[in-house]
């Protein structure tokens, strides 16, 4: 896989960092743009890449797989949603943690197994492994001090700034005396990519801002996968639209996402849908690209090595 700063490849999976500063700059300089920031970006980023997960599931590579383990990717899904409306309805503030964990959890996991696409050696990977989990771990912990629990107020920032930064410069220094430099760049990415919860002041651009660098990585490889398939008649399926069903899907989940600001009660639980479609993109994401499972290296794996 190619390097140069100019290859999509890189700027879209490896080091995609212009997505969180352009990101952060029209957040901070156009403060009164914020409503249309999120909006767009949960448009055009956010709700594709969640989209993106329907096609990539419901193509005829998978079919064989969905029959053969119905419990995984059929009961288990039913299941999710159901506790997802129960746990919106009635218990909403320990329901948005969960999510909020499962969230942490999904990206994580994306931004090893990414870093794993560009090295074989298993000490490297030990060292990914263990400093992106247990940063990412860091993070949770300071967005639960930050946002549900409220006992790191704005007077403990800078400190707690200097000290995170400290931790990812020293893990980075390392990662660079021990192995290549060019594989520090998907390790950074896993790194910094819930930075923004020590600074901002909204736990939504907590969760959007840095994690625009995993929408871009996840819409790259899905649609390289797409493509690989769609190259090959037994597993193409031109049934289902790849591109037209992420645009109808993220046009209708991010309207539903802008019910979430409504005074209306009945208007305002309409947020619910969007989230289970991501709860929902967390598990379906750990069946289907979990590559110690033949089928899942022979129609997913095989396509993004290519």
């Amino acid at each position: 896989m190619k390097n140069s700063f100019l290859n999509s490849e890189f700027n879209l999976v490896k080091f995609p960092i212009f997505f969180p500063l352009i990101y952060g700059f029209i957040l901070y300089l156009f403060p009164q743009f914020e409503t249309y920031l999120l909006f767009f970006t949960i448009l055009l980023l956010a709700e594709t890449h969640f989209g993106a997960t329907w096609p990539f599931f419901l193509n005829k590579a998978n079919f064989d797989l969905i029959k053969k383990d119905k419990m995984n990717l059929i009961t288990i899904p039913i299941i999710i949603v159901i506790l997802s409306v129960i746990g919106f309805i009635f218990v909403k503030k320990l329901f948005l943690l969960i999510f909020f964990a499962a969230n942490v959890f999904h990206v994580t996991r994306q931004s090893f197994g990414v870093c794993k696409l560009y090295t074989n050696k298993k000490i490297e990977i030990n060292f990914q492994e263990i400093f992106i989990y247990s940063i990412n771990i860091l993070f949770f912990i300071i967005g639960y001090f930050r946002f549900y629990l409220p006992v790191i107020n704005a007077e403990n920032l800078l400190l707690l700034n200097i000290v995170v930064l400290s931790i990812i410069l020293i893990s980075s220094i390392i990662y660079i005396y021990k192995f290549q430099l060019s594989n520090i760049y998907p390790f950074l990415s896993g790194v910094i990519i819930f930075y923004p919860i020590c600074f901002v002041n909204n736990p939504v651009h907590a969760i959007i801002m840095g994690v625009t660098m995993h929408y871009t990585q996840y819409l790259y490889l899905t649609h390289k996968v797409h493509k690989g398939r769609k190259k090959n008649r037994s597993t193409n399926n031109s049934r289902y639209s790849y591109l037209g069903t992420i645009i109808i899907y993220s046009t209708l989940m991010a309207s539903f996402s802008l019910f979430g600001k409504s005074s209306n009660e009945m208007f305002n639980i309409l947020i619910m849908i969007p989230i289970i479609g991501q709860m929902l993109h967390f598990y379906l994401d750990s069946q289907l690209w979990k590559f110690s499972n033949p089928h899942n290296r022979e129609h997913v794996l095989n396509y993004i090595k290519n």
